[in-house]
Parts: structure tokens; sequence; C-alpha cells
């Protein structure tokens, strides 16, 4: 079957991507979200983690992405569900309707449903993934474990009866992290690369509780990945093309835009296309990028 590729970032709103993808002189209209969809079809929404949207945000959202016909949004699911493990009916309807705004206009593309790297496999924990997906039976669920005890076939079974995604990641390999091999378990990828940066990982590791700048809480994901590192990459992703019909591919490694630089080139890996299209900012930012970039390089130095 043919498989379609979703290609895009962790988000949209960081300053630090400015000037190195939004220009540095925007105009009163200028918007972040519509600049981003011009060029990628994805996004993976992290604020939805952290607090629980008003559904007019969630309706602006769909407004500004009005031009872009193949857009979708996954959204993250709020961490009283993953994390503390603590919700209500009322949490479960604010995170259910926003998903239902976004499915009615055709842009929802599922949910992530990320756990910490403490989360290991045994009973209890598949049965909270059972009850989250019986929240939400009719969305799509990638679900992101970070602990090795998971690659085994109990759980992978698990995942296939409940037509779960097993979210594939890349990070650090430190202790028990899960490595990264992508796992089929229904016609679904999703797959999330949070950077090697080891250092800063396991600095942050030690200051997990401690109140810490953006600089210091976002440092863990300042990777840019290598060429080579890239073509790696995409060799493991396409060796699962033929089994999905839809592969994620989502950038984490935010910090100074490298997220974006990296989602080009793999657009250019992955899809196969000779050139891509790109706005000259991270043309001028990342200058590796002028051999797959479709923009006017004579205009640029």
């Amino acid at each position: 079957m043919a498989t379609k590729y979703y290609i895009g970032t962790a988000g949209w709103s960081y300053k630090d991507w400015v000037p190195n993808f939004y220009p540095k002189n925007q105009s009163g209209g200028f918007d972040w979200l519509q600049f981003y969809s011009h060029y990628f079809n994805c996004v993976e929404v992290n604020s939805t983690y952290y607090t629980y949207i008003s559904p007019k945000i969630v309706e602006g959202w769909i407004k500004k992405v009005d031009n872009a016909d193949d857009f979708i949004f996954h959204i993250k699911l709020h961490q009283d569900f993953t994390h503390k493990k603590k919700f209500d009916e009322q949490n479960i309807k604010a995170v259910r309707y926003n998903l239902d705004l976004l499915r009615k206009a055709e842009r929802l593309g599922g949910l992530l449903i990320q756990f910490p790297y403490s989360f290991a496999f045994d009973g209890s924990s598949v049965q909270h993934i059972q009850k989250i997906k019986d929240i939400f039976p009719d969305i799509s669920c990638f679900v992101e474990v970070r602990h090795s005890s998971w690659r085994n076939n109990r759980a992978l079974e698990f995942f296939k009866q409940n037509d779960l995604t097993f979210c594939t990641i890349d990070q650090p390999q430190i202790g028990q992290s899960i490595p990264f091999e992508p796992i089929v378990t229904n016609d679904k990828a999703y797959i999330r690369f949070h950077g090697r940066n080891v250092e800063a990982w396991k600095k942050s590791l030690s200051n997990f509780g401690k109140e810490q700048t953006y600089e210091e809480q976002s440092s863990r994901y300042h990777y840019l990945y290598s060429p080579g590192e890239l073509i790696e990459i995409a060799q493991k992703i396409k060796s699962v093309e033929g089994k999905e019909k839809e592969i994620n591919v989502i950038m984490n490694n935010h910090p100074q835009g490298d997220a974006i630089a990296n989602a080009f080139e793999l657009i250019h890996l992955l899809e196969e296309k000779t050139k891509v299209k790109m706005p000259q900012t991270i043309v001028k930012a990342f200058q590796r990028l002028r051999e797959i970039s479709l923009t006017n390089i004579q205009e640029l130095f």
C-alpha cells in the first residue's frame, strides 16, 4: 500500500526560531502557525500536556491553516492522564471537545499519550493504558513509553489487539532507555526525535523537580542530527514503509530551530524529493540545506 508521510515538529511557538525560521521583521498580520503550515503538513501540539486549551484557541488554529489542504494536528494528552494519573469527567470532556473540533474540521491526526521513563511494563501499566484507550476508543492513539521493559511479545500483542500505535523514539541511550527501532503494531507509525545530547540529558535528570529557566529546560533537546545520522534514520523508517499506510515523523530537538532544519532534511530523504520548499531564513541559518532547497540561492549569498 502507498504510505503517506506526515513530517513536522513538536510545537511551533518558539522565540528562538527567530530569525532561523521565522523572519526577524514581521508585519502586523504575520502569524507563526500560518507560516509554519506553508512548509509542513503536521504539527504536534505540546501545550495541551500542560493545560486544558480553550476551544476558541483550537478554532483559531483551524482557521489559520485553512489554505494548507492536508495539514493535521497531533494532540499531546494532558499530564493528568499520564503522569499524575488523576483525572475526572470534566477533564475528559475538555480533551474530547477539542479533539472533536479538530476531527469535524478534518484536521485531527491523533492523540499522543506519553508516559515517563519510570512507567515500566507490568500489569497495572497495561491496565492504565487500556483505561485511557477505552476513554478515547475512536481516536488514533500513539503511545510513547520510554523504558526498554516494553520491548516484549506480551506488550506488543496488547498494542496490536487494541489498535494502539507503539511510538518509536530516538533519545540518548541511558540506563534502560528504549532503543530507536521502529515497531509495527497497527497501520500507523509515530516516530519522535528528542536528540542525542547525552550529557545535557543526564544533567536534566539530576535537576528534575528544580526550578529552571527555559534555556535550562530545553538544553537536553539541543541537538542537530548530522547528515550521516539522518541517512541511517531514514533507512530504518523506510524499512517499515510498506507495512504502514501512514508514517508520522516529529522532530522535538527544537532549540534554535534545529528541529526545522532536520525536518526539511527528512522530507528530502523520505519523500524522495530532489528539492524541498523552504524559506530563505532557514537556508541562511543552516547552509547545508542549500543543496536540497528550492530557494534561489543567488538571492541569499
